[in-house]
């Protein structure tokens, strides 16, 4: 199994590269179905493993010209300032068991897998979905850049997913940002909110197999490279909803799984 998690990891990166968005999300299931990590542990690899990569990746938008760094602060550091408060204060605080009933245990690890599943049928339909032109939202446009940061920062730390699909819409439809300055300013968002939150998992202790971790990161850096070449030839936008069906099978594979299959 852990050789296919590998080449899924591939994916990670592509996905990054190519839509600057969705391999974070494939990030948590491929390392507790495949490389058999607890939910939570899972979690802090996502961060440095999205993080790494989408470092690279928002530095090869940086050589292109694809940055926009003021939207890019306006919105991290509300998202980060949300991130550290929830996995300093609020994960710490969830039981490991919440309640058991007969047989069943409702634990942190099955609450973080569905709500992971769940948010990932919601950004699986937003990219099935075909977008249609709209009319660019004006005026206080980086006031709801800002809010939706907190809301992308609660998420990274609670899924450590980095929240690409709701960062790109934010900088396209609110910050009037175009297409790929919006990809290469969500990586750069996606790496300052990720790597900041991994480096608050280990200054609190958790434990990490770095041999795993890099390894992984490093094939995930393969595919960002692959996925910001073909950035070039290809338009990511073709390509979401098929990415988009992908992960709808993943997001109802989980459900299945913790459910059903235990």
């Amino acid at each position: 199994m852990e050789y296919l998690g590998y080449f899924l990891s591939i994916i990670i990166g592509i996905s990054l590269g190519l839509i600057g968005g969705g391999g974070s999300i494939l990030a948590v299931p491929i390392l507790v179905y495949l490389f058999k990590i607890n939910p939570e542990q899972a979690t802090s690899y996502s961060l440095f493993i999205v993080g790494i990569t989408a470092m690279f990746g928002s530095y090869s938008h940086y050589k292109l010209g694809n940055l926009r760094i003021k939207a890019a602060l306006i919105f991290a550091i509300p998202s980060v300032i949300s991130l550290l408060f929830v996995r300093d204060f609020i994960m710490p605080k969830i039981p490991t068991v919440i309640f058991s009933l007969h047989d069943f245990e409702f634990s942190k690890n099955l609450v973080i897998m569905v709500v992971f599943a769940f948010l990932m049928i919601v950004a699986s339909l937003s990219m099935i979905k075909e977008s249609n032109p709209r009319e660019i939202i004006k005026g206080d446009g980086f006031f709801r850049i800002a809010s939706i940061g907190l809301l992308v920062g609660f998420i990274t730390g609670f899924l450590g997913a980095g929240g690409g699909f709701l960062i790109i819409p934010a900088l396209l439809f609110l910050g009037n940002i175009p297409m790929k300055q919006a990809i290469g300013t969500s990586l750069l968002i996606i790496f300052i909110n990720s790597l900041i939150g991994f480096g608050g998992d280990v200054i609190n202790g958790s434990e990490i197999n770095y041999r795993l971790l890099f390894s992984i990161s490093a094939i995930a850096l393969a595919g960002m490279f692959i996925g910001t070449h073909l950035s070039k030839k290809i338009d990511g936008a073709k390509l979401k909803p098929a990415f988009g069906w992908f992960v709808l099978l993943m997001g109802i594979y989980i459900i299945i799984k913790e459910f059903f299959l235990l």
